[in-house]
């Protein structure tokens, strides 16, 4: 469409600039944070199979939204702040754990505490889905659990863009202390870091943008786990490049999935089934690939 004819079409104008637009940058914001979060998790845990939901994140947002649909209100303010306070909580508490595990090293203690809470959350949420209304509650938990971005406004966007803005920008202005915080906390401490205290910053800067995306979008799984995968195919494992690569693709990559769940049906695919979908296949793609250089 020229830019005449929309100029001229107040119908057309108001279509692109009042729901596509914010659901377009809405898109980016949700690939960009779980992208980003995704390869900081994986390097700092030195773990590539780990992504925004392995500290309980995802879950205790999951758990939060449902909270606030059965006995708050179900109003998107309100779903949003829950699902919101619910991840950071779910961060805390495994983080709270972790303090007190004697077991092993910092990062085996946060693997052991984050599978622990994540449990805890997901056997929540599913005492919550038996008690809700069948007619009413059930539903909305189902679709927002399912992913997607068909209410976004220019409300929400504004809503989440100061959390993600913030989390992204600590992310990125860290991004070369990264390669540094992957070593051992000895090693760590002798190049001049404060592991303990820099990891925090990392993980709650990421959290904090993911649980603002997942608090408008729901759980829109796989793009925090494949996306650095396929960003360090690319560019390598230095950090400085793998960030700023994996908020690219993640952005574009969401934008696409979106853009494919609306034209494929004749109602809307949710969003979380098809980045599961993709994402699924593209792992599966990468490791066969592994798989047959290793045997080479």
């Amino acid at each position: 469409m020229s830019l005449e004819r929309l100029s001229e079409d107040e119908l057309a104008r108001s279509l692109i600039l009042n729901l596509r637009l914010p659901r377009l940058l809405t898109a980016v914001l949700l690939g960009m944070s779980l992208s980003a979060a995704g390869a900081v998790f994986q390097m700092i845990f030195g773990n590539p199979l780990v992504e925004p939901g392995f500290l309980g994140v995802s879950q205790g947002a999951s758990f939060g939204a449902a909270f606030s649909i059965i006995f708050l209100s179900n109003s998107a303010w309100m779903v949003q702040t829950s699902a919101a306070l619910f991840a950071l909580f779910g961060l805390g508490l495994s983080y709270f754990l972790a303090r007190r595990i004697r077991l092993g090293g910092w990062v085996l203690r946060l693997v052991l505490s984050g599978i622990a809470i994540a449990a805890l959350f997901s056997s929540g949420l599913g005492m919550l889905k038996y008690i809700a209304d069948p007619l009413r509650q059930l539903p909305e938990i189902t679709f927002w659990l399912l992913g997607g971005l068909w209410s976004i406004t220019w409300k929400k966007f504004l809503f989440i863009f100061p959390a993600v803005t913030i989390g992204l920008l600590i992310i990125y202005r860290m991004r070369w202390r990264i390669n540094i915080l992957s070593l051992s906390d000895e090693t760590a401490f002798s190049l001049s870091a404060a592991p303990g205290r820099e990891r925090t910053l990392l993980l709650t800067a990421s959290v904090l943008a993911v649980s603002a995306v997942i608090a408008v979008a729901g759980m829109v799984g796989w793009v925090g786990l494949i996306i650095p995968h396929i960003a360090r195919r690319i560019f390598g494992a230095d950090a400085r490049t793998v960030l700023p690569a994996s908020m690219l693709i993640g952005a574009c990559f969401a934008v696409f999935c979106d853009d494919l769940g609306r034209v494929l049906y004749s109602g809307e695919i949710p969003l979380g089934i098809l980045t599961s979908l993709l994402g699924a296949a593209i792992f599966m793609i990468l490791m066969m690939r592994q798989s047959s250089l290793v045997q080479k």
